[in-house]
């Protein structure tokens, strides 16, 4: 009976007094939470309780499981001792990143209800991402370090990898030039402010905005809603346009091919009459005018303002269209025409065969 009972108090103490200890943590942060709601923070490290019940459950058992003395242990104490370590490190880790995300989120939170600078906001979000993945990286780094810490075979292979950690530190510097090279290009991208989460950018031909930035890669979701990724080590490689850098306000430009007879005139009266029915136009500026010139059109560059990269295509889009169709109705000789008549053929010359007489003579007068 005894052997019996034994493992259930021991294990169901340890279970209960990680529930215990885990129930009075989020019955503290919940009513600290209730007193200061201005402060996300308690209700932040509410997230924690897995991990905590995991911590507390993983220590409860790792110094009391001796105790159970149930010979179908015996013998592999030593094992189990290891297992339940290697549970407690993991545990501890992610609890340890959590607090982490919930501090930074935190911080993050308070500063995005104080600062009305969208694009300030964008690049702090971008540095809080990457920085939380930075912890999260050496957070996991150090955690496996330990366990294999714990395992008696890793810890020759340790030493041995720490006596020659010369020669193995160039051989990775080598091998890993590329990934080292991203590595710090991400470090740039987030603190040099180049782009940032949100922007609109230009990338290799494709229009799209900043999905996703990390260490190593950065993710853009086109306008059809595809996602390029590419190494973060191309914008600081290359040049890209940024559309968000220095302000969100663009300015956009129609062309049209018209006939040289197109009503110029009436067609800067026409925009300005779309443009202020039309709600993505900004009322900063517009204009209309003649750019170019060639033998059979007339290029008419039309100009106006939006508040954005997304409305300033519904603008583009917009004017196009409106003004096509204006000019299709009220001015159809203004769209341009191709000449389809023939063209004048000069008259036949005569050949030498011609000038022979019917019987195969040339006429003396064609002796000259």
């Amino acid at each position: 009976m005894e052997n019996v009972l034994r493992p259930l108090l021991v294990v169901g103490g340890s279970v209960l007094i990680a529930l215990l200890v885990g129930w009075a943590a989020d019955l503290l942060l919940r009513r600290a939470a209730e007193r200061h709601r201005e402060t996300p923070l308690w209700e932040q490290l509410r997230r924690c309780r897995t991990p905590l019940l995991l911590v507390m459950l993983g220590a409860s058992l790792r110094g009391s499981f001796r105790q159970i003395h149930w010979h179908a242990l015996d013998g592999h104490e030593d094992d189990i001792g290891r297992l339940l370590t290697l549970v407690l490190i993991g545990a501890g880790a992610w609890l340890v990143v959590r607090i982490a995300a919930a501090a930074v989120e935190t911080s993050y939170a308070k500063y995005a209800a104080a600062s009305h600078d969208p694009a300030r906001l964008r690049r702090v979000r971008t540095q809080v991402s990457l920085t939380m993945r930075i912890v999260t990286a050496v957070v996991g780094v150090i955690a496996a370090a330990a366990m294999l810490l714990t395992l008696p075979g890793m810890r020759s292979v340790g030493t041995s990898m720490l006596a020659s950690a010369g020669l193995i530190g160039i051989v990775a510097g080598i091998a890993a030039q590329s990934t080292l090279g991203n590595l710090f290009a991400g470090f740039q991208i987030a603190f040099g402010d180049m782009v940032r989460i949100g922007d609109t950018v230009v990338v290799d031909g494709e229009w799209g905005v900043i999905d996703e930035v990390t260490l190593t890669f950065l993710t853009v979701r086109t306008w059809d809603e595809r996602r390029i990724t590419m190494p973060v080590s191309y914008f600081t490689s290359r040049p890209f346009e940024n559309w968000s850098r220095g302000g969100a306000q663009m300015t956009g430009t129609v062309f049209f091919q018209l006939d040289h007879s197109a009503p110029v005139d009436a067609m800067r009266t026409k925009l300005r009459e779309l443009l202020r029915e039309c709600p993505a136009w900004d009322g900063r500026d517009w204009s209309l005018a003649v750019t170019d010139t060639t033998p059979t059109t007339i290029e008419v560059r039309a100009v106006a303002t939006a508040k954005d990269a997304n409305d300033i295509w519904s603008l583009r889009v917009t004017v196009r269209e409106q003004l096509i169709r204006w000019l299709a109705e009220h001015h159809p000789y203004a769209l341009p025409r191709v000449a389809t008549a023939p063209a004048p053929t000069a008259a036949p010359e005569k050949r030498p065969r011609d000038l022979l007489t019917k019987d195969g003579r040339i006429p003396r007068a064609g002796l000259g």
